[in-house]
């Protein structure tokens, strides 16, 4: 059973799927006869727990449609294997590309599962012999064992994040040359990217992402934006979202409906130096 606060009903996601592709994203459906933006990313961009994601209210300030293939937990994996949603974002008049974080990519030292990219599957050698007293059979998910990882050795962690940093910046480079139309790469969170000597830690909201990593990424977009959540957006809280009762910690951990709201102006704001409108 799901409880809404601040009287709000019980969010229906709509969940329904593009072409052939297996993936679920947040619904309703969209056409795509019209001119289209899209919008890819991972939990933010879904908007879990909030019932007007920036896609819809995008949608609804920007007057087109915006389809958004929003995945939870997503990293840049589940969409480089999505060959159909490429298709429909390179169809698009605009692709909106979410900054997500680093830990949920296959890499040099484990695999993660290629549709619901947090699920750990396993360790390679390699990183069996790094951590040779872990027992990497307990973990399920990524974040969990990263942040085991950096707790037995955080010396031995700087191996990992070195690791994860680089195949990030090589798989969003490719996810953006893979969309054909132009691109706005999105940084969204309650403050701006980290230093790169800060941006070592599994505990922040997006692991291991740091501004020299954006920086070197952004010549592959069209453009950047970066939108920090204001003070009203922190202050907001859970009071405008809807979860149920085991998934208040949840909650309180991603963008609440003013956060939104405010990717979703600085986007439309952006529309006619993008669009040549």
């Amino acid at each position: 059973m799901t409880y809404a606060y601040s009287g709000e009903g019980s969010i229906d996601y709509s969940p329904c799927h593009y072409g052939a592709s297996k993936l679920m994203f947040r619904g309703p459906r969209q056409g795509l006869a019209r001119p289209y933006i899209a919008a890819i990313g991972g939990t933010e961009t879904y908007g879990k727990f909030v019932p007007s994601p920036f896609p819809k209210v995008l949608e609804e300030i920007g007057g087109r449609g915006v389809v958004n293939f929003g995945l939870m937990n997503a990293g840049p994996d589940v969409f480089l294997n999505a060959p159909e949603v490429l298709e429909i974002a390179s169809r698009a008049v605009l692709t909106v590309v979410q900054v997500v974080g680093a830990q949920n990519l296959s890499n040099g030292f484990y695999t993660v599962h290629p549709r619901r990219n947090d699920r750990f599957l396993r360790a390679s050698p390699r990183l069996q012999n790094l951590y040779q007293e872990v027992d990497f059979t307990e973990f399920h998910f990524t974040r969990h064992m990263l942040q085991s990882l950096f707790q037995a050795s955080p010396h031995r962690f700087v191996l990992v994040a070195a690791e994860l940093q680089k195949t990030w910046l090589q798989r969003m480079a490719l996810l953006l040359q893979a969309i054909k139309s132009p691109t706005l790469l999105l940084w969204m969170g309650d403050a701006a990217p980290p230093p790169a000597p800060l941006a070592n830690s599994p505990y922040d909201k997006l692991p291991l992402v740091n501004t020299v990593m954006i920086n070197t990424l952004r010549s592959q977009a069209t453009a950047y934006l970066e939108v920090v959540a204001s003070h009203d957006a922190a202050a907001e809280g859970v009071r405008n979202m809807s979860f149920g009762p085991l998934e208040r910690s949840c909650a309180i951990g991603v963008p609440g409906p003013i956060a939104h709201r405010e990717v979703a102006i600085a986007i439309a704001n952006a529309l006619p130096r993008l669009l040549g409108a």
